[in-house]
């Protein structure tokens, strides 16, 4: 997204009131939202600058979020500076060196290492309560989330959108296994928790080793979601007996979660994530013009089908097969 030149003034006053004129600043990797993000260095100083353009973006979640997560002693990014009515941030730089980098560098060997610490993360933040601001991760999100699979996937695969029987047939479905994903109080789901957002920070202690990334569309929900987007990436594969032991370090530290009921809701939720991404990716080179996302949905259609695979969604599978059956199971054509 070009950056006009009323907002360029603006984020030149915001970075000269907050002591970073003629900084010099370096673009970074963004996301699949609207944000941007720069490097700064002026001197020895570091920051990061998140521009959030307001219409677009609100950094009120994510300023919400990432002052509850320091105040846990949590890595999230420091807060120097903000204006959140111009969608402005000045941020910690907590540096390259990403999950995802290390592990394509070759740091396979610590796969084990890394991995534990984020599992470690996550059974320490689910022993805390979820703020109470936070909107719920229940039945109604997940539905509308599934629903990306119809409204994106399916018009550009079977080729015509899914009609209202077709799409009260799928909630049904959904409806029937959804009631597994919940595992007691509702914890804090940050949603995004995966090896592109989760920064290695080995001169820090404990859990703190771990700095974390795009939290801003966290909910209150299942403490499994976070174990599944963690384990079930679509841009790293995790192997598989990688995968069953962090599951198993998790459970081990969370002795009161039900074995057998984590496992229905780990499934549940990767389903449901699953046919999510799916439909985003779908979603984001139709409409938003960013075909690289394709390359990504057959591995996403592999995961969803290994979750599929658990008795709890015998149903949730026998509508895929009948409605999306393998040979469908791609992604579209540019």
């Amino acid at each position: 997204m070009a950056e006009s030149g009323a907002r360029a003034a603006l984020i030149e006053r915001f970075l000269a009131a907050h002591g970073w004129a003629g900084g010099r600043r370096t673009p970074l990797a963004g996301d699949a939202s609207f944000r941007r993000y720069q490097r700064l260095r002026r001197g020895l100083r570091r920051a990061v600058l998140m521009d959030a353009p307001p219409g677009h973006e609100d950094v009120r979640p994510y300023l919400r979020i990432a002052r509850h997560l320091t105040g846990l002693g949590y890595s999230a990014p420091a807060i120097y500076a903000e204006d959140a009515d111009a969608g402005l941030l000045l941020i910690e730089d907590l540096g390259d060196d990403t999950y995802s980098r290390l592990l394509a560098a070759g740091a396979n060997g610590d796969a084990e290492r890394l991995y534990g610490a984020a599992i470690d993360l996550l059974a320490d933040l689910h022993r805390h309560p979820a703020p109470g601001n936070l909107a719920p991760y229940d039945e109604d999100a997940y539905l509308a989330e599934a629903d990306l699979m119809l409204d994106w996937f399916m018009p550009a695969i079977p080729g015509a959108p899914a009609a209202e029987p077709l799409r009260r047939s799928y909630h049904q479905v959904w409806q029937e296994a959804l009631p597994l994903a919940a595992l007691g109080p509702p914890v804090l789901v940050l949603r995004d928790y995966h090896a592109d957002n989760l920064i290695w920070l080995p001169g820090r202690k404990g859990v703190a080793r771990v700095g974390l990334l795009d939290f801003q569309d966290a909910r209150a929900g299942s403490p499994a979601y976070d174990v599944v987007s963690l384990l079930e990436d679509c841009r790293r594969d995790v192997p598989p007996d990688l995968a069953e032991q962090m599951i198993g370090r998790y459970l081990d530290a969370m002795a009161e979660i039900d074995r057998a009921a984590f496992r229905a809701a780990y499934a549940v939720l990767g389903a449901q994530r699953n046919a999510k991404i799916v439909g985003i990716f779908t979603r984001l080179w139709r409409r938003d013009g960013k075909p690289a996302y394709l390359g990504l949905i057959p591995g996403v259609w592999r995961l969803l089908e290994g979750d599929l695979a658990h008795p709890a969604l015998e149903a949730v599978r026998a509508w895929f097969d009948r409605h999306l059956p393998p040979p469908l199971r791609r992604a579209p054509v540019p």
